[in-house]
């Protein structure tokens, strides 16, 4: 009876001492993953439960401390994939106290850190993200260009998703932020190759931007269009077709729309920053941004800009609409830049996903939002630009006629004559021949 009892006191004994174990480690780190972008990077950590976490920086080197309450693993961080030129690594230190899981990033000099928690959204669970911003960096140079230049015409090409955002996937578990990057940079180089042309990238590789951003980057490169890249999925495999979409002031009226709206939506919510749609998504701030008259101007020029995408698409491949849609989509709100969505493809359907990552389909899409672009531009390119000196009338100098009398003739200014045709003075001469820059 007394070993018995004895027996049973030791049980005890070992289970009291195993719940302080448990309630330390209530949680635990399940993952952890790296985004590198070219200016900054996002680390996440996958939890199982929301985290409780503090932070700080140390100096000499330069290190970020997190640590985790309540918080186990049994990870090797040494095998995570690291391709960021401002995270060294991530490693697990010695805690404050017991039960506090201590996550050390080295970096590779001082960088702003911004952490905030996110709640699960699939494929994801809860998460604690770590956004990261190099310090020190030397001031951008803009060039400024001398004013009689005539400027390229600039097209921000957008590939959506990326990062933490593996976008729609398909049946064969393709990522829809695979195939939107490698289209986008089949159209990134037909522009370039194009005289009077150039494209900018929003994302150039595996990582997240926030959809508000890629509209800013459009904006600070001066884009006279924004050109987002997708590949449409839908609740059934068997809708199918490309498709261009453009700003609608309204929800949209269609179901693919709707859905559409809801996986901009959930994009952010996988990105990072849900609560920014959450917190923006008031029709009334809406209404009034859009109330800018620019907004009308930028919306007549994206569904012009659509029609001709689209009908270049239907040449290459099916249409799942044969008119331009309308969405209330995020990456379209820029007041200030024309700006279209192109959906090429549904890649939740089996035959559509298979052709979507064939690199002779890419290229035909590719062609075709090209060609529907250089299209638009060629028939109504904006002023004081190569490719308006090159589409312009051409003119024959006859007796009597000055720069003044020809540009009043067109409705033109004498400058713009001047710097259609490099001229350095207001002389003209019998027979000379003259670009007249549209008005």
């Amino acid at each position: 009876m007394i070993r018995t009892e004895s027996l049973i006191k030791r049980l005890l004994l070992i289970v009291l001492l195993c719940i302080p174990s448990v309630a330390y480690s209530a949680n635990k780190l399940e993952g952890v993953r790296i985004w590198a972008a070219p200016e900054s990077t996002r680390v996440v950590f996958d939890l199982r439960e929301p985290p409780k976490y503090s932070h700080f920086t140390l100096t000499s080197p330069y290190r970020l401390v997190v640590d985790l309450t309540t918080t186990a693993t049994g990870l090797d961080l040494n095998k995570i994939e690291n391709n960021s030129k401002l995270v060294k690594r991530v490693r697990i230190s010695k805690p404050p106290k017991k039960g506090t899981l201590r996550l050390v990033i080295d970096l590779v000099k001082p960088a702003k850190a911004n952490l905030f928690a996110l709640s699960p959204t699939a494929p994801y669970g809860n998460r604690l993200v770590v956004d990261l911003e190099g310090g020190n960096q030397s001031p951008k140079t803009v060039k400024v260009e001398p004013e009689q230049k005539l400027r390229d015409i600039i097209v921000a090409i957008d590939a959506g998703h990326g990062g933490d955002d593996p976008g729609s996937i398909g049946p064969s578990g393709i990522y829809e932020k695979k195939v939107a990057l490698q289209i986008a940079k089949k159209v990134e180089a037909k522009i370039n190759a194009t005289p009077g042309m150039r494209a900018i990238m929003t994302r150039s590789g595996d990582y997240f931007v926030n959809l508000n951003k890629r509209s800013e980057i459009a904006r600070n490169s001066k884009a006279d269009l924004l050109v987002s890249i997708h590949a449409d999925a839908f609740t059934s495999p068997q809708p199918q077709g490309a498709s261009v979409w453009v700003l609608s002031m309204r929800r949209a009226n269609s179901e693919i729309g709707r859905w559409l709206e809801q996986k901009e939506k959930h994009s952010e919510l996988l990105g990072g920053a849900g609560e920014i749609i959450q917190n923006a998504d008031n029709e009334q701030y809406l209404a009034m941004t859009l109330l800018d008259m620019s907004m009308d101007r930028s919306m007549a020029i994206s569904h012009n800009i659509a029609g001709d995408v689209l009908a270049n698409l239907g040449k290459v491949t099916r249409l799942h609409k044969h008119k331009p849609e309308a969405a209330s989509l995020a990456v379209l709100k820029s007041p200030d830049i024309p700006s279209i969505l192109v959906e090429t493809g549904f890649i939740s359907n089996h035959k559509e996903e298979r052709l979507l990552t064939q690199r002779d389909h890419q290229n035909n899409i590719a062609n075709a939002v090209h060609k529907g672009v250089v299209r638009y531009f060629e028939n109504n390119p904006p002023a004081n630009t190569m490719m308006a000196s090159k589409s312009g009338i051409k003119h024959k100098v006859t007796a009597g006629e000055s720069l003044s009398v020809i540009a009043h003739r067109y409705q033109v200014s004498v400058d713009s004559i001047k710097k259609a045709n490099k001229l350095k003075s207001n002389t003209l001469y019998i027979g000379q021949k003259l670009i007249i820059p549209r008005a």
